[in-house]
């Protein structure tokens, strides 16, 4: 038998084509790096998994012996940009496309679903979390709670990764309210809409630069807020011309 080979960020993203999400390349490269540098006994936490595009990069770039769970309801609802509400039917749908993906791409054996709500599943996680990954419900009070809840089980040292900050307004003000001054994790930068921040303990000097180092980026909120008002006026091409892509930013 031939040995195996672990794949590289440039296969494993490659084979990422055909999965639906949304997820840059550098953002992509972001989630690898974190994962990479695990060591066996650590624990990967993602919230929001949709069709696996992001579980995918996580659980092929764990070393072994690191844990993946994936935490998605497959409700059908929060599905993607404007989709808030939904019929379980298409939940179904997406939980079927997920594990295909995962199948297909080797990796259904290093992750453990976790078919339930985020705020419903903190007790099927026991212990700390090494790397969490929020990319959850986007409306205020659910992405409070995922950031306050699970990001009390992230351990001294841990990363905090969260999709569509400083583009999402409810995931925004959610940060603003629970990360901007926190007393306990640094923001070290973002890929796009994906923020890190790292948990430490921070004194009031470190806060008070922490929170400066946030408000920079209301710039770039207020130009994808822009861009996705004129989105939805129908001015897609406008997008382009203000130096965006025309799609959804992400």
């Amino acid at each position: 038998m031939p040995p195996t080979t672990t794949p590289s960020f440039t296969e494993v993203f490659a084979s990422l084509r055909d999965v639906e999400g949304w997820m840059t390349k550098f953002q992509a490269r972001r989630l690898w790096d974190r994962a990479s540098e695990l060591r066996p006994g650590a624990r990967i936490v993602e919230i929001g998994s949709y069709h696996g595009r992001s579980a995918i990069v996580l659980a092929s770039a764990a070393p072994t012996g690191v844990e993946v769970v994936a935490i998605d309801p497959h409700g059908g609802n929060d599905r993607g940009p404007q989709q808030y509400d939904g019929e379980f039917e298409h939940g179904q749908r997406d939980h079927e496309t997920f594990v295909t993906n995962l199948t297909r791409s080797g990796v259904i054996d290093r992750i453990r679903h976790v078919r339930k709500a985020s705020q419903d599943a903190t007790g099927d996680v026991p212990g700390r979390v090494q790397l969490l990954y929020i990319d959850g419900a986007h409306r205020y009070h659910p992405a409070k709670a995922d950031i306050e809840r699970w990001g009390d089980k992230v351990a001294p040292g841990g990363t905090l990764l969260i999709h569509d900050t400083f583009s999402s307004v409810g995931v925004t003000l959610a940060i603003g309210a629970t990360l901007l001054i926190s007393p306990r994790f640094r923001y070290v930068g973002r890929s796009g809409t994906m923020a890190e921040y790292r948990r430490e303990d921070l004194i009031l000097a470190d806060r008070v630069s922490n929170a400066f180092r946030q408000l920079l980026e209301l710039p770039y909120f207020a130009r994808n807020v822009l861009f996705k008002l004129l989105i939805l006026a129908g001015l897609r091409p406008v997008t382009k011309v203000l130096g965006g892509t025309g799609e959804w930013p992400y």
